[in-house]
This record gives C-alpha cells, sequence and structure tokens, in this order.
C-alpha cells in the first residue's frame, strides 16, 4: 500500500506539476482558512459553503483542507498522488455548483457577473499531470518510498 501512495521517480516534469499545482491551490486554501488575500476565513466560508451553498458541514470542511492542506502537501511533495486525486473532484464541484453559468473565460471585463471555468480546467490538468507522472525530484514521497521495513 505505501508503494502505491508514495512512489515516484526523480524526474523533473512531477515536481514542476505539484508545486505550480500546490502554488496556484495555495492562495485559495489561504483564503478559505485565514482569510488572506480578501477571503472570508474558516468561519466565514464554512458559513458560505453550508448556508448559501448548501453543502454539508464535513463536505465544506474537507474542501477547505483540500485546498490549504493539499496545496501544502502538494508544494512539498507528500502524498502527491492522493491530493492530485482530491483535486480533480473538487475543481469538478467548483465549475458545476458556481462558474458553469458564466462560461469558460475568466471575468477580466467584471460585466460577466462571475468568473469562468478555464482555472479549474488547468488546475485538473496539473492535477492530472501530478496523478499519473507522480511527485518527481526534491519529494517527501520519495524519501518515504525509500524507507525499508
Amino acid at each position: 500500500m505505501k508503494k502505491k501512495i508514495f512512489y515516484t521517480d526523480n524526474h523533473w516534469t512531477g515536481l514542476i506539476a505539484r508545486v505550480i499545482l500546490g502554488l496556484l491551490m495555495l492562495p485559495h486554501g489561504l483564503q478559505k482558512t485565514f482569510g488572506l488575500f480578501g477571503g472570508y476565513g474558516y468561519n466565514g466560508t464554512m458559513g458560505w459553503l453550508t448556508q448559501t451553498m448548501h453543502i454539508p458541514s464535513l463536505i465544506a470542511f474537507l474542501v477547505i483542507v483540500a485546498e490549504f492542506v493539499g496545496a501544502v502537501s502538494l508544494i512539498a511533495g507528500f502524498a502527491t498522488r492522493f491530493w492530485s486525486f482530491v483535486m480533480i473532484p473538487l475543481m469538478l464541484g467548483a465549475v458545476l455548483m458556481v462558474h458553469m453559468p458564466h462560461g469558460l473565460f475568466m471575468n477580466w471585463s467584471g460585466t460577466a457577473g462571475g468568473e469562468g471555468y478555464e482555472y479549474h480546467i488547468a488546475i485538473i490538468a496539473l492535477a492530472v499531470i501530478s496523478l499519473v507522472n507522480v511527485a518527481g525530484k526534491f519529494s517527501i514521497d520519495r524519501q518515504i518510498a525509500a524507507i525499508k521495513h
């Protein structure tokens, strides 16, 4: 089981994909967890997700955890396959529940009434690359996989 979760190679592709994925997700996690970058923080985000979006509190909590802990874990290369997999339904949920009605493109002009889903497609693509190519160089996964029991 350990091998399936933590196995990785020593290639640059995994490193680049997971670090970019983590860096793109981290500000969103910091918004939802600590209220940085104009976010609502944990309590505000939980309120919005549960009361406005009608998401069960356990799922709302997992969204916040995925965006913060998942991003940090991806940057460090810890459980890369797991967190990459988690990002895919997370982003699909965001597209289907919030962004689909606003079309593909980001709202550069401020007239679309919301943001499109092109960012989410890019995150899903990076998550798939990280899932397939594993953590790569300089990852905790690589160190864990090397431990013999």
